[in-house]
């Protein structure tokens, strides 16, 4: 019996001029951050989302870290974020001492609940960081008047969601920071990378110098100093511009991409919604005033045992599928920030059911067709 061909969970790839800028990058001599294709890629984010200004950095992480340093946080600041995300999201403000408090999720988007966020706001609180789950948007407007009204800023991690949009609103442009990924899993990527949105103007020149290693460096290249030195702390957080240059032909075919993450979506929706009714498994949800960025596929099976099988059962027909976050209250830092079970209980249930399905650039119509197939035949 013939071994089927392995279907990848995500495989990155070249899908414009990706190839021919990295060369155009390389002939042209300045391989290091701030080049012209850093230039052309930033240019292209502050046009279509209508931002003040966006900076490439090294990593989501690292977007992430400078939002932080703009903060001022200090030991003993609080930040409400959802116990569902990365790791990076609660290192980035755990590194300038302050203490992560964790929020549970909604049952039906994933995103952090916005009803919860007010009772656990305290004197202490600095920032609100919602995260936008599979490119789907949080309840800004809630999040938004809460934020507000208590004198809180509210910090984007919008590392799934770019080109998403709330109510007709980019992701990634209510806040007053946001941070993007573009890492490989990413719908754009450039292996490693990311982006810092910056949305309050009053933030650009003091970003720009965390960005420089705390010197006044870009506003030497604009002429507006003489000569430039150490102004502030910061650290590197430049891209090399040959990986600008791969992110540039990415972003440049963002229609073409977003189209065909838009049909991957649609056919899994289509062809696993009866089999999901029957089988009380619970497909991604999208409120109608929500555009999704069409970042991922996942299923909310029964239980932790009918997941485990399912991902087996995939791997036994060579379909890569994987489970997502760990609940971040219950790791072993968690807990040391007070994290107990039951605190967050949507999150914990959400943890052990969920499964991703591939999804990427360039899958096929034949390997979605086999995944649906595998799926259907399972059996609970």
């Amino acid at each position: 019996m013939n071994t089927p061909l392995k279907i990848d969970f995500n495989r990155p790839a070249p899908v414009g001029r990706e190839m021919d800028y990295v060369a155009e990058a390389i002939r042209g001599g300045h391989h290091s951050g701030d080049g012209p294709f850093t230039k052309k890629a930033a240019a292209l984010l502050e046009a279509e989302l209508g931002v003040p200004k966006a900076l490439l950095t090294t990593s989501c992480t690292h977007a992430l870290e400078m939002m932080a340093l703009l903060l001022d946080l200090q030991p003993g600041d609080e930040v409400i974020l959802p116990s569902f995300t990365f790791v990076s999201t609660v290192n980035a403000f755990v590194l300038r001492g302050a203490r992560p408090v964790f929020a549970d999720i909604r049952p039906d988007t994933l995103n952090l609940d916005e009803a919860q966020v007010e009772a656990l706001i305290t004197p202490r609180t600095r920032a609100i960081v919602p995260v936008h789950y599979a490119g789907v948007g949080c309840e800004m407007d809630s999040l938004l008047e809460t934020a507000n009204r208590r004198g809180v800023r509210l910090l984007e991690d919008n590392a799934h969601g770019l080109f998403g949009k709330y109510k007709g609103k980019y992701l990634g442009t209510f806040g007053a920071l946001a941070a993007q990924s573009f890492h490989e899993t990413k719908n754009f990527s450039c292996g490693e990378g990311g982006a810092l949105l910056i949305n309050d103007p009053a933030l650009v020149e003091r970003a720009e110098i965390l960005r420089e290693k705390g010197t006044n460096r870009s506003r030497f290249f604009r002429g507006q100093v003489d000569k430039y030195t150490w102004v502030d702390i910061g650290s590197s957080y430049l891209p090399s511009d040959i990986l600008a240059a791969y992110l540039y032909g990415q972003l440049e075919q963002r229609e073409k991409i977003q189209a065909h993450r838009k049909r991957l979506w649609e056919f899994y929706f289509a062809a696993l919604q009866d089999w999901a009714q029957a089988h009380e498994v619970q497909l991604p949800h999208v409120p109608a005033h929500v555009e999704q960025a069409y970042h991922m596929f996942y299923l909310l099976l029964p239980s932790l045992d009918a997941r485990q099988r399912l991902i087996a059962h995939l791997r036994g027909r060579g379909i890569m599928s994987v489970f997502h976050y760990l609940p971040l209250h219950l790791s072993e830092m968690g807990r040391r920030f007070g994290g107990r079970e039951g605190d967050c209980p949507v999150t914990e249930r959400v943890s052990d059911q969920l499964l991703r399905l591939p999804f990427h650039n360039v899958l096929t119509q034949e390997e979605q067709e086999r995944v649906a197939e595998a799926i259907l035949e399972f059996n609970f």
